[in-house]
């Protein structure tokens, strides 16, 4: 299964647990829905890590930028694969927000477990800086080949 699947995937599981739970809010399911959103946060932050190790280690050869990275700018990469991965993260965000904001406490007391929803974009974002890591499309850096008989190192040195 591609990245692009596993985000819409995932998202697509997000919207119907906070829906189920925003309706229900079961004590029971309030705990459910705080250890699946912690799980994707913990997804997103692993694949965040890993994108922008990656994305470092292409950055050596090619200009990298953070904006192409995690949101597939600069034609990083195709059309559909941009709309479909942002878009992934966009639901993300709204549902984490309105969640957290539509079913606030029962008890009088100001908070909700919806609102580790708010978290969850993390998946959105980690997803795209993998995806764009490892099949994005950057402009190739200019790197002068520089051999160490031609360099100025060690020129004023007394030793050199």
């Amino acid at each position: 299964m591609n990245i692009v699947r596993i985000n819409l995937l995932l998202t697509g599981l997000f919207v119907v647990v906070t829906a189920i739970a925003a309706a229900v809010f079961s004590p029971e399911l309030r705990v459910a829905v705080v250890v699946f959103d912690l799980a994707l946060f913990a997804i997103g932050v692993a694949t965040f890590i890993m994108g922008y190790f990656s994305g470092v280690q292409r950055s050596r050869y090619e200009e990298i930028s953070v904006a192409g990275l995690f949101l597939l700018l600069d034609k990083v990469a195709d059309r559909s694969t941009t709309l479909r991965m942002n878009t992934a993260l966009a639901v993300q965000t709204i549902i984490g927000v309105t969640g957290a904001i539509v079913r606030g406490s029962t008890d009088g007391k100001p908070g909700s477990t919806l609102a580790f929803g708010v978290l969850v974009p993390l998946l959105g974002l980690g997803l795209n800086g993998m995806w764009a890591s490892k099949h994005g499309v950057f402009a190739s850096r200019n790197v002068p080949n520089v051999s160490a008989d031609e360099s100025d190192i060690g020129k004023d040195s007394p030793h050199g």
